[in-house]
């Protein structure tokens, strides 16, 4: 018979292998181009922001790389499926690899869930690498979970960025 703590640990890792489950999809989504079935992971009011600057506090009193709230998401995803967008011509090719996947908050409505994410990008002949501390905070809902926010924060935001055409 399990004892209370054990039950809590089991439920626990139970909980986090959800979410790591969650994060997986969300990245295979991006690698495929499924950009309508990505998007359909965030709620209404979410924001997706990517910092400038290392350890900023808010998007609001800096420069920020991104910081979009769901109307933008959606527009830079037809923009992304446009046919004659240019900056997405050729299409990149992505691998998001996310790892570390832990859990730092379980509250009633909503989970923290910090996460490492390393984005390999081609496209015209050349390879970049992206890596990043990624924190989401998911809703619960009857149908599971949706993203509120996210938050990327790049290890190289301060550098040379050149022309970022993927989404993290």
């Amino acid at each position: 018979m399990m004892r209370p703590a054990q039950d809590a640990c089991a439920a626990d890792a139970a909980l986090t292998h959800e979410l790591a489950q969650f994060l997986y999809r969300e990245a295979r989504l991006l690698d495929t181009h499924r950009l309508g079935e990505w998007l359909s992971l965030y709620a209404e009011d979410a924001t997706y922001w990517v910092p400038l600057a290392h350890n900023q506090p808010d998007p609001y009193g800096h420069s920020s790389i991104m910081h979009d709230d769901r109307t933008l998401m959606a527009a830079r995803v037809r923009q992304y499926a446009h046919p004659r967008a240019h900056a997405r011509l050729p299409a990149t090719r992505t691998i998001h690899q996310v790892g570390n996947v832990l859990l730092l908050e379980n509250g009633p409505d909503h989970l923290r869930v910090a996460s490492t994410l390393v984005v390999i990008e081609y496209r015209q002949e050349r390879q970049r690498h992206w890596g990043a501390l990624v924190e989401h905070r998911l809703r619960r809902t009857i149908g599971g979970f949706l993203i509120a926010a996210k938050r990327i924060d790049l290890v190289n935001s301060e550098a040379e960025l050149d022309g970022i055409t993927v989404l993290f």
